[in-house]
């Protein structure tokens, strides 16, 4: 049987990248894909109305825009698309960026092992094949600094992934309903968070290659702030599993055992 698939595109002042990012979507995945949403983070741009135009213009009956109230921030944001895919009776959601750093025509690729229900996650991953992120743009202060962050991770989780930090993503929505997502971060190490989550689930996870881009999209990441929060979420994880102190979002079987 057929899996219900969704895309999710998180945005925040994407308003030269939105529509072109959404036009390379596979011809074969736009074909089967359920709906796509677009859920624009209160951005000071014109991105939203600019998602409005492109809906009219395109005639895509499977697009659908969202504009939050206020800003959510990534994590925030990605719940809220999460909550949505979960309620529309979805069996798989892709995260995509609207801001084109991803590449939408890898997307069969990452939907393959939940389609034939060989993962509940799939990270697309740009460290997998040697110096692809340099050639693709990535500075390289950000590939020195994701292969040893993914190296720390690694070490403290007792994972062997080839990187944390991409932003590429395809999820099982029953695997999502099974775990406390809303209780990881609201920032950008919602991304670290919901994959200990995965991890002390036992939930199977796949990596895939994915191409890197970097062109001239703004970004919003503050790189130190953002690694000592990934390390924080390993290191309280693991505290956590010592019985030391008690974190809710690590709780994924709901048993509150340990004292704070």
């Amino acid at each position: 049987m057929a899996k219900k698939i969704g895309i999710l595109i998180v945005s925040y002042n994407a308003v030269k990248t939105l529509a072109p990012t959404i036009r390379r979507i596979p011809i074969e995945v736009m074909e089967k894909v359920e709906e796509i949403f677009v859920f624009d983070d209160c951005s000071k741009d014109k991105t939203y109305e600019e998602a409005l135009r492109f809906k009219e213009q395109s005639g895509l009956d499977k697009l659908k825009i969202f504009r939050n109230h206020k800003n959510l921030k990534y994590g925030g944001n990605q719940k809220k698309g999460y909550r949505y895919a979960i309620e529309r009776g979805l069996d798989l959601v892709v995260l995509l960026h609207g801001d084109g750093q991803y590449a939408p025509e890898v997307m069969p690729s990452l939907l393959e092992p939940l389609e034939q229900d060989q993962a509940d996650l799939v990270l697309g991953s740009r460290m997998m094949t040697e110096h692809s992120p340099l050639a693709g743009g990535m500075p390289l202060y950000k590939f020195f600094g994701n292969k040893i962050l993914t190296s720390i991770e690694n070490y403290l989780l007792g994972m062997r992934l080839s990187e944390f930090h991409s932003g590429y993503r395809v999820f099982s929505c029953k695997a999502l309903a099974a775990l406390p997502y809303e209780l990881c971060s609201d920032n950008w190490h919602f991304d670290t968070d919901i994959i200990i989550q995965f991890k002390e689930k036992k939930m199977r996870i796949a990596e895939k290659a994915i191409p890197t881009y970097y062109g001239d999209e703004i970004c919003y990441v503050n790189g130190i702030a953002y690694a000592f929060r990934c390390l924080e979420s390993a290191a309280r994880y693991n505290l956590h599993k010592a019985g030391l102190i008690y974190c809710d979002k690590f709780d994924v079987h709901n048993r509150r055992d340990i004292s704070v």
